[in-house]
């Protein structure tokens, strides 16, 4: 069950609860779906419960007793328990899971964690003649788009070489009416760095202004160029890269990605348990992590995810294809799915914040 699979179970329950006279609310259209918080546990919590207990007429813990009963049965669902003033803490049949997210992210694609459809939101993106503001707003606007929001992007200033070297780009320029004020504004490269920011190209470029939290101050030197580890860019196109390279190999040795359990047997390499369960969560929290770098007009947050899924994804990349004499099998198959289930994501985080993923490094 992918975390959107369940945010559905999660408003299900609340349906058969109203149908079933136990609840009387207006069934919400979305669930918020999220790793458990401090004291909670399982695989993922939910405060659906104190969202509906003011329209429920009742306290938060007794509407999470009413929706207990309706997810406990739910096939994937292991346990829901309570804790808190009516936090639902979900666990799930992590096999189960994990067969689902790597499919829900190959069928997909690089649209994994996009919305269904737009919803009707119009936003306007005001920055000033900025050169990391301009960036940050187009990021942002992108990311908007992805969660189905309609954006214009415009600038106090802007200068046409930003287009050229770093691609990006604005709806118009000038002056703003009085009632749309500046509202993206991180903290500015120095004038003086200017300079230094566009020697490092395009990908570099964007990524030395995109990765730093608004309010931190971007470092603009060629470390971001380096192709070392200590690189988070690096890290995350290599990532990404391996995936790729993990398609085209096993073409090679005859066999194609089937999802499936990633345990191997009769080989040395040790499965199922931490590097698979840490990098199934990461992939797990990516339509999240989109959600809520749209809605705070924060790239840095998908930015540094994409770091914690590559991070997550390369001691496991290592294991994908057979060893020595091996035959493929269908373990094999399902560790080649969640490898391009890795590659789908990279990719995909990567084109939010206009950066290119190479198939080679």
């Amino acid at each position: 069950m992918t975390p959107v699979e369940l945010s559905r179970t999660v408003l299900h329950a609340v349906r058969r609860a109203v149908d079933a006279g136990e609840l009387s609310v207006a069934v919400p259209t979305r669930a918020v779906v999220a790793p458990p918080g401090p004291g909670g546990c399982g695989d993922y919590a939910t405060s659906i419960a104190l969202q509906l207990a003011r329209p429920a007429g009742q306290t938060p813990f007794r509407v999470a007793e009413v929706l207990r009963p309706y997810l406990v049965g739910t096939d994937g669902i292991t346990d829901v328990v309570l804790t808190g003033p009516g936090f639902l803490n979900i666990s799930l049949d992590r096999a189960a899971a994990g067969v689902g997210l790597v499919r829900e992210i190959l069928r997909r694609g690089d649209r994994y964690g996009y919305a269904d459809r737009p919803d009707g939101r119009v936003v306007q993106l005001h920055c000033p003649h900025d050169l990391r503001a301009v960036v940050v707003a187009e990021a942002s606007a992108r990311l908007l788009r992805s969660q189905g929001a309609l954006v214009r992007v415009t600038a106090e200033g802007f200068e046409d070489v930003w287009t050229s070297v770093l691609g990006v780009t604005v709806d118009a320029v000038g002056h703003a009416p009085a009632e749309l004020p500046v509202n993206v504004r991180p903290v500015p490269v120095p004038a003086s760095e200017t300079a230094d920011v566009m020697s490092l190209g395009r990908d570099a470029g964007r990524w030395a202004l995109l990765h730093p939290a608004p309010h931190d101050r971007p470092r603009t030197g060629d470390e971001h160029l380096v192709q070392r580890e200590s690189n988070p860019l690096f890290r995350v196109r290599y990532a990404h890269a391996r995936a790729r390279a993990a398609t085209r190999n096993a073409a090679d040795l005859g066999f194609t990605a089937e999802p499936g359990p990633v345990a191997v047997t009769g080989s040395d390499i040790s499965t199922g348990t931490g590097t698979e369960q840490a990098l199934l969560a990461a992939l797990a929290d990516h339509p999240r992590v989109l959600a809520a770098a749209a809605e705070h007009r924060a790239p840095d947050r998908l930015a540094r995810h994409l770091v914690a899924v590559a991070d997550a994804a390369l001691p496991f990349l290592l294991t994908v294809l057979p060893r020595g004499g091996e035959k493929p099998s269908a373990a094999h198959r399902a560790r080649l799915a969640l490898a391009e289930a890795v590659g789908a994501v990279l990719a995909g985080g990567l084109d939010l914040l206009g950066i290119d993923a190479p198939d080679h490094l």
